[in-house]
């Protein structure tokens, strides 16, 4: 047996202006064949996955490239092409094939592509032919278009957010790859659109937690082969954005369907009771002063670098200097200026540093302050799961009680190490204020008293309602009024 395997992933925010092309994968993430780590990375599980199975079953696997770029904005055309153009490249030498998978987002647009992916696995299709078993792992945030479903015999989401199980999904993915190659099973998948944005929810929160622990247990019992989510991206407009179901049977399409609306219609009437509250900057810093129990967590959810923005806004920093009392840390900015002036002036410096707001207006006006420079370090890695994220050059600098964490990379902060490799000790914070969406939820939970998110404004356009949706194929909630039977 033959089995490919390749890599291809961004998610693109639409509306940032914060353009893509191919030395943004290249310094991100790029692995060229057989160079990929022992460990994955958020989208290129399925190399991983693959190469244990090839170890145990004995089968012949074929890696093609693997990469990856920070969300941003629109990807080149170029950029795409060319990477596509490698992987369905290697595709083409490496047939016959019995088995083709791909490590993808889901969210990805490119000048002239609403749905990269659907076109790569399209294409794909046309080089393998109809016998080769096709399958794709996404991130929940996706836009599971109709396109990329028909070329496909598998798609397997990840079902966690926080995403704890990129890796576990990508071994369903490859299990039920071989399981159907071996013809032990006929996937039939069924799609439901739920016709609805934001509605998404949190599987460290109790709602989402019940619902995704239910779907699980139902897997793999009276021929339910997979069940997936797919949330969304409402920062990409696209045709088809928005939340779908998605149901895999062993040859019994009717079940798949019925299984798909009933989950669908379920996801329509908790999502947005699902949502946790978002507090602003000031009544955080409320909220902290009466808690019983320090540090608090709160994550930026609106200015994460993962959601494709620069992670380089000020809202919460200008909040806590009119709080000068208040022991806190804020992190991480990008902000390769203020990194490479601090690292000139080395660790127990003193300068003046103009500090964000440097990408965009909706990032907020730049803070200058006198800081102390408190350390320094040349690449700044945490992890994220079984993956290592790098943050590039970084360093953390004091005002006061406030330390703040600066990186010369965008990325999420993932974890509490983006704050203790720099020596800030975070058991002496009342609060830490996170750049990122749901993601550093798992890894804080362990040293955090709670978790809450915060609202600081943006710049991601968190309210659909606030921006003008071009593509959107509408009727679309809660653009539009739509009862629940308008669903399709």
């Amino acid at each position: 047996m033959r089995m490919f395997v390749a890599s291809l992933a961004t998610e693109t925010n639409t509306f940032a202006p914060l353009p893509v092309d191919r030395s943004a994968f290249e310094q991100a993430f790029y692995a060229p064949p057989g160079k990929h780590p022992d460990t994955p990375t958020l989208c290129s599980a399925p190399v991983v996955a693959a190469r244990r199975r090839a170890a145990t079953d004995g089968f012949t696997l074929i890696e093609g490239t693997s990469a990856w770029a920070e969300p941003a904005g629109l990807v080149s055309r170029a950029a795409y092409e060319s990477l596509r153009d490698e992987i369905l490249g290697q595709l083409r030498a490496a047939l016959p094939l019995d088995i083709a998978l791909f490590g993808l987002h889901g969210a990805m647009v490119a000048d002239g592509y609403d749905d990269c992916e659907g076109d790569l696995l399209a294409r794909a299709r046309e080089i393998t032919g109809p016998h080769t078993v096709i399958g794709a792992e996404y991130d929940l945030h996706c836009h599971l278009t109709e396109k990329r479903v028909a070329a496909c015999d598998l798609v397997v989401l990840f079902k966690e957010f926080p995403h704890t199980d990129f890796l576990a999904r990508a071994d369903d993915l490859v299990d039920l790859a071989l399981r159907t190659a071996r013809g032990e099973i006929r996937p039939t998948m069924a799609l439901y659109d739920c016709r609805t944005l934001g509605g998404g929810y949190m599987t460290n929160r109790p709602q989402g937690r019940a619902f995704v622990d239910r779907l699980m247990a139902m897997e793999g019992k009276d021929g339910i082969l997979s069940i997936s989510i797919a949330h969304g991206f409402s920062a990409g407009d696209v045709p088809e954005v928005g939340t779908r179901t998605l149901a895999i049977t062993d040859d019994d399409r009717p079940k798949a369907r019925a299984l798909a609306e009933q989950l669908g219609r379920e996801v329509i009437g908790f999502a947005r009771a699902a949502t946790p509250p978002h507090y602003t900057p000031e009544e955080a810093i409320a909220l902290t002063r009466s808690a019983p129990a320090h540090p608090i967590a709160f994550g930026d959810r609106w200015d994460s670098p993962g959601g494709g923005v620069p992670g380089d806004g000020t809202a919460a920093i200008a909040a806590l200097l009119d709080h000068p009392d208040m022991a806190a840390a804020v992190g991480v900015l990008w902000d390769p200026i203020a990194v490479s002036l601090c690292h000139a002036a080395g660790p127990g410096a003193e300068l003046w540093l103009r500090i964000g707001g440097k990408a965009t207006p909706v990032s907020g006006p730049p803070v200058d302050a006198h800081v102390r420079v408190r350390s320094v370090t040349d690449d700044l890695v945490i992890p994220f799961e079984q993956s290592r994220v790098s943050l590039g050059a970084a360093a953390a600098v004091t005002i006061g009680n406030l330390d703040i964490v600066l990186g010369s990379k965008r990325s999420q902060t993932f974890s509490p190490a983006a704050f203790t490799e720099l020596r800030i000790d975070l058991s002496r914070k009342k609060m830490v204020i996170v750049k990122s969406s749901n993601h550093f939820a798992a890894a804080f939970a362990n040293v955090m008293a709670a978790i809450h998110y915060l609202d600081s404004g943006g710049p991601f356009p968190h309210d659909p309602l606030k921006v003008t949706y071009r593509k959107a194929r509408r009727p679309l909630a809660p653009l539009d009024a739509l009862p629940l039977e308008a669903a399709s």
